[in-house]
Formats: structure tokens, sequence, C-alpha cells
């Protein structure tokens, strides 16, 4: 009799055994998905990992049920990594089995391609008059006239002038519409009802066919990027891992392409990662226009019919020669990869945070590379220390490129002392005189800006002006953000959303004020002082919808916005022709942040939203704005001294015994009792510092110590390097399951959080 070892998407350790049923092939069944009996009742599509003839002992073992495919979906390069994630992160095999394949292939019925519907302007409204006259029924219904107007805003329909739109007008998805105008489906009904809109339904999971490649539109190198791209070649020869550090705008993308058509010719796939979705709409235009149907985009904005089909391409005869995404993309198949590009490598959202496996993207592919002997680019403005180290020390070659494109000078960055300013009355709300008058002189030369806040929403907190009240959530520690698009109150951790309140609850006071500004808040006031202007903003809560990305960086692309204003979103690699101020509102929320590695992110987040200025033949200008211009990391973002950043956190580290000195684990503890919690804490870092001494610390609380009713404890490992890691593991595993088997704390949430960031 033949067994099969089976994951199931279940977050349990190992495989589960099962009988091999004649009326089952065997032949190339490892890497297939069948189906399975599991529990009494219950059954789950897993995954065959291994075949062997050991009968389990003591219990008897049930059969599979189906084969659902002919030849492996997962190969064994992948498994392999699996086991790597399962291990290096104590990550569950199921929890990866869940992560790497779309959930059109965890399931008995497969997957159908998903409709989306679409929302158009009705034809006998497409004209100048019978707009107007359309404005006119909704002057009594404000919500629908709210809806309407942006929904022609979004389309561009709004420039119609006679029967003719002046631009090209663009399709809008009904959930675009609703998320945009803060709006009800009810009062987009009733628009389609009363005959101004209409509906109609797209197929979004087809893959779209991207033409013909056009390798002759690869744009010649200029002589630093020749010397760059010669130099990458030369030392890829002696390392498998290269750090390309090259300022912002020096042309890092037209490096990586013309490395990318190298492999090709050599007959080698290319994963070229980026951190983030918002990066992949401009990135992914630059290379359809050269290498057309070759290239392939994955991530999670895209439908899970689009993600099963990339997926079964990459298994196909004919995959996909360059695979664009986000960070799942590194699961994806691979038959003869060559090179794995790393763009923003220093960038946080690399690393996956919840649910588990808490993997980090970059080191997962560093890996793969490894696996399959491929060669790594590592590409940024801004390395993480860990990486530059490795670069410094010969693990990592290095290049540098450090001239802008086309000769361009970086921008000048001024510093502004809102502390003093507001000491004097002379700020306008969030802003500096400098910089209301940098924006209005850019916008008078028909130029853009782009504001940064690193705050969604309108206000971090609303606050009694009598006695200081402030509401907080139910579920979570943390005070409630206020959004004045939805007019509610918001928890950003768990989602909770309450209404307003009129009178304060504990003195009856109905002066409630918002505290604090967020990127709503901004919006709302750059419209006010700039009035002519198109003000956009990109974050969390504008991006939610497939093509929301899309829509705000092709606007602010093509002129239509003006101002941007944005989270961190818009510190990433986009790359806009007309902008030639930044406005960095309040370096302090980045610099007070309590973490060892806030000075490394600040610097990080305000060099490349600095880079975002002056990228098109002229120097830009980056308003800096902090209560404390002393500080050494402003004036190091100032003058561009990465090197002084490196040198100065280095010595730190190294005083404090963090990374890349020493390895860090956190372990989190968390419970709905706050009284079982502390005592599991306790007993679990009593049980680790008799095996690891000192290199335990905490039990602590976290800064937001309650998460969707669960009491939060957090216990942190620094381990120095050269410790055995493997032995580390077995430990804490032991340790959890230990823990898990007291009947005390058989329902606590542990878990591990490796190399976190």
């Amino acid at each position: 009799m033949r067994y099969a070892d089976v994951i199931l998407p279940l977050p349990l350790e190992g495989f589960f055994t099962y009988k091999v049923p004649d009326s089952i092939q065997t032949e190339e069944l490892v890497g297939c998905r069948v189906v399975v009996p599991f529990g009494k009742s219950k059954t789950y599509v897993g995954l065959v990992a291994r075949l062997h003839d050991n009968e389990p002992q003591g219990y008897s073992v049930k059969p599979l049920t189906m084969r659902l495919d002919q030849r492996p979906v997962v190969g064994e390069m992948q498994m392999r990594l699996w086991q790597w994630i399962a291990k290096y992160y104590i990550a569950a095999m199921g929890d990866i089995y869940k992560a790497a394949l779309p959930s059109g292939m965890k399931s008995e019925d497969g997957y159908k391609p998903s409709m989306e519907t679409y929302v158009d302007l009705a034809p006998a409204f497409r004209s100048e008059a019978s707009m107007h006259i359309a404005l006119n029924m909704l002057k009594r219904a404000n919500k629908q006239l709210d809806a309407f107007t942006c929904f022609l805003q979004m389309s561009h329909w709004d420039s119609i002038e006679g029967e003719t739109a002046k631009e090209q007008t663009v399709e809008i998805t009904r959930d675009e519409l609703l998320n945009a105008s803060a709006q009800t489906l009810t009062t987009v009904n009733s628009l389609i009802k009363r005959g101004l809109l209409t509906t109609y339904e797209k197929e979004v999971g087809r893959l779209n066919d991207g033409g013909e490649p056009h390798p002759e539109r690869i744009q010649p190198l200029s002589e630093a990027q020749r010397t760059a791209y010669s130099e990458i070649l030369r030392q890829m020869t002696m390392k498998n891992v290269v750090l390309l550090h090259g300022v912002t705008s020096s042309g890092k993308t037209e490096i990586y392409i013309h490395l990318i058509q190298q492999e090709i010719d050599h007959g080698r796939q290319v994963l070229y990662l980026l951190p983030e979705i918002a990066l992949t709409v401009q990135i992914m235009t630059r290379l359809k226009k050269v290498f057309g149907r070759r290239l392939g985009i994955y991530h999670s904005k895209y439908s899970d019919a689009e993600r099963v089909e990339i997926w079964q391409k990459q298994l196909s005869d004919s995959p996909y020669e360059v695979i664009l995404g986000a960070r799942s993309a590194v699961m994806l198949p691979f038959k003869r990869l060559g090179l794995v590009i790393i763009d923003e490598e220093h960038e946080t959202s690399y690393k996956q945070q919840d649910p588990a496996p808490r993997y980090h993207a970059r080191s997962v592919a560093l890996v793969l590379a490894q696996m399959v002997g491929a060669k790594t680019l590592l590409g940024t403005a801004t390395p993480s220390i860990e990486t530059y180290r490795n670069a410094l020390t010969g693990k990592y070659g290095i290049v540098r490129l450090t001239t802008r494109y086309t000769g361009v000078e970086m921008p000048e960055i001024e510093v502004v002392d809102i502390k003093d300013l507001k000491r004097r009355k002379m700020m306008v709300g969030m802003f500096s005189p400098l910089l209301l008058c940098k924006v209005r002189e850019a916008l008078e030369r028909g130029e853009q800006a782009i504001i940064f806040q690193n705050r969604r929403g309108y206000s971090p907190m609303i606050e009694c002006r009598q006695c200081g009240w402030v509401p907080h959530c139910n579920h979570c520690d943390v005070s409630l953000t206020l959004h004045r698009t939805t007019n509610q109150l918001t928890c950003h951790y768990c989602g909770m959303t309450y209404s307003v309140p009129d009178e304060c609850p504990a003195c009856g006071c109905k002066e409630l004020r918002p505290k604090g500004s967020g990127t709503e808040r901004i919006e709302d006031a750059l419209r006010e002082a700039f009035p002519e202007a198109h003000v956009a903003r990109m974050d969390l809560d504008t991006t939610r919808t497939r093509n929301a990305y899309e829509r705000i960086i092709r606007d602010f692309s093509t002129g239509r916005t003006n101002i941007l204003i944005g989270t961190q979103m818009v510190t990433k690699g986009l790359d806009f022709d007309k902008v030639s101020v930044v406005g960095i509102l309040n370096a302090d929320n980045m610099l007070n942040y309590p973490d060892f590695r806030a000075y490394e992110h600040a610097f990080m987040m305000m060099a490349q939203v600095s880079g975002r200025a002056g990228r098109r033949g002229k120097r830009g200008l980056v308003i800096l704005q902090t209560h404390s211009p002393q500080l050494p990391v402003i004036g190091q973002v100032v003058r561009g001294d990465y090197e002084g950043l490196y040198n100065d956190q280095l010595a730190e580290r190294l005083q404090f015994h963090y990374p890349p000195f020493y390895h860090l684990i956190y372990i989190y503890i968390k419970h709905t009792r706050n009284d079982l919690v502390d005592i599991a804490a306790a007993q679990l870092a009593n049980w680790l510092t008799q095996w690891f001494g000192d290199r335990v610390q905490g039990p602590t609380k976290p800064d937001v110590g309650k998460v969707k009713t669960l009491n939060i404890r957090m216990i942190m490992l620094k381990m120095e390097n050269g410790m055995e890691m493997g032995k580390v593991r077995q430990y804490l595993i032991h340790a959890r399951n230990s823990m898990l088997a007291d009947k005390r704390f058989a329902t606590l949430t542990l878990y591990f959080d490796v190399d976190p960031v």
C-alpha cells in the first residue's frame, strides 16, 4: 500500500498521512492537489508532499478521495522553498500553502472568472447642454449630486464641450465610484434609475494580451548607466547577489530593462519584485512597451481568477518570461529562473505581517535564487542597514550610481522650524508660509506638488475641549480616527466604525474638536488654500479598489491633478515629470516612533519622497517641516548623507545588541483575559530565560496592548550572529507546545515573528 503525506490549508504543523487507493494513479502525484477527508465530516483540498510505503501506527488511516491534477501544480523546488520558510520563520506548512496558492486552487469547485460592474454616462446626457440639465435635476439631491459629480471627474466626462469630451474618457467600476465618492450603493442606483448613469458587466478574470514584444524600444543607457550595467555583470560573475545603490532618479529601471532582455536572450526567466502595488502601475506600462506578452503581473489586487490563470500559465510550456509583482509573486512556480530583481529593497512592505506565515519576501527571494542558481540584484537609493553591511563586508557585490539621469541636480531641501513658527503664530494650519508660497508659485508655472503626511483619515483623534476625553475603540487599546468622508470614527487596527458623538459622555460638553491632521484634513485645507487646483489623495482609503492606484497615478501623470497628498505610498519610486515641490509636513511623526529602526525608516521615507521633486531637467525643492531641526538625522536627509546615517546606526546597534549584529525574534502571546496573558507570558519568559539567559527581554506590553479584544504581551529574543538558529527554533517550538498543552493556556494565541521590521 502506498501512502501520501498531505499538506492541508490549516495552521497546523507537519503533514497528514492518507492511503492512496488503487483507483488513484501515483505517477507524478507529489505536488498535485487531492481531496481528503478530515475529522468527522469535513473535506479539504490538500497538496501531496511525499509518497512512501510506511504505514502509520496507532490510528486508522483514511484514503484520499480524489486527485484533482494530472500534473504537479507545485514543483520540487517550490516545496523545498516552502520547507525553508516553515523552518526559518517557525511557520506551519499549512499556512504557507494557504499563502502561496490562489484561493481558487484550494477549492474543489475550482474558480470562475469574476465579473465586475462598470458605470457609464447615459447616452442621452453626453452633450454639454444635457449635462447642465442633469446637474439641475440633482440640485435638491445632494448625495446623488456628489456621486454624479465625482463620476464625471473620474471618467473625464466633465471635460465635455459641445458634444465631445476634450479628454479621453476612462472606464470606472461601480466599486471605484462608491469608494471615491463615499456614497452608498442606494445613491448610485438612484442615478441609474433616473437614467443619468448606466451599468455594464465586464469579465476581469482573463489574462490580458500585452501584444508583441518590442526589444527595439529599449532606450540606450547614459554613460553612467552603461558603466553601472557593465559593473553589475562583472560582479555577478563573482557574487550571487549585487546591490545597486543608485540615487533617486538615476535611471535604475532602465538598467533593469537591459538586464531583463539579456536574460530573455539566454532563455531564462526574470522575477521583478516591487514593495507596493502602486508601483506596478507605472513600471508595468514601461515594461509592457518593451516586453509585451512576455510580461505577467501578479499581486493581490488582481482577481483570484487572474492569479489562478497566471499560476497555470507558469506551469505551461509557454510561461511568462518576466513576472512583475509584489510580495506574493515570490511564491509562483518558475522553470528556468535566471535573475531576481528586488527594487526598493529597503521597504518594510516586503515583510508579511498578518496572517501567517510572517515571511520577508526579500529573504525568501534570495533563498529561491540560491536554490535555482539565479542571480539577485537589489536596487535602492537608501539600502537597509543589513543589506549595506553585507555589501561593505563583501558578502554582496555593490555598484554605485551617484548621478541623476540627464544630470539633473538632487533637490534642494529647506528645513522649516515649525515649533518656532507656531510660537510666533505664523503657521497657517498645518502649513508654513514658505510651503504655501512655493506650492502657489509651482502651480502658477504649470508645475505640480506632492504633500507627504504619513497619517490617513481626517484627524488621529477627537478630544473634548472641556475635560480632554478621547474616544477609544471597544476592542483595541487605541484612540479612534475621525474620517470626515464617511463621518465616522474608525479603528485602524480592527476596522470597527463608530458614530461621532454629539457630546462628551464624561462631562456633557458639546465641543468635541479634531486633534492632529491626517491626509483627509490636509486635502480639505489645500482645496481651500488653492481653490483653482485639482487636489487628489493617495492613501489606504482611496486605493481599496482594483483600479484606484492606476486612476490616481494616471491623473497626476497627465497633469489632470495638480497637488497629490499621500501617506508613505507616495514615497515609493514613482516617476512624475512636473513635480517641482515636495512638502514633508511633520517629520517628527516618523522620528518619535518607539522603534530602534525609527531613524532609519524616517531617513528612507524623507529621502525617497524628496526624490520625487525635480526629475525632468529642473532642480526640485523640498520643504521639510519639523519641530526638531537640530536632530542629526534631519541634517543627514538635507545632505543626502546616507553614509552618516549608516555609521551612526551601526554604532548604536552594536552597543544595544540589534541587527545586523544580532537576530531578533519577537514572541507574541494573546488572549481575551488580561490576567491569563500576564501569567502565561511570565511563565514563558521564565522558561526561555533558563535556556537563553539575558538574551531574553520582557515580557512587555506593546504600545498598542490590545487589538481585536485580545490582550497582548511580547517577549524579545536577541541572538548574536553565529548562534545555531536551528537549535533556537527547536527550543521555541518545544516551549510553545508545552505552553499550549497546559489546559489553562489551551486557548492562547502564541506565535513568533522572526526578523521583525
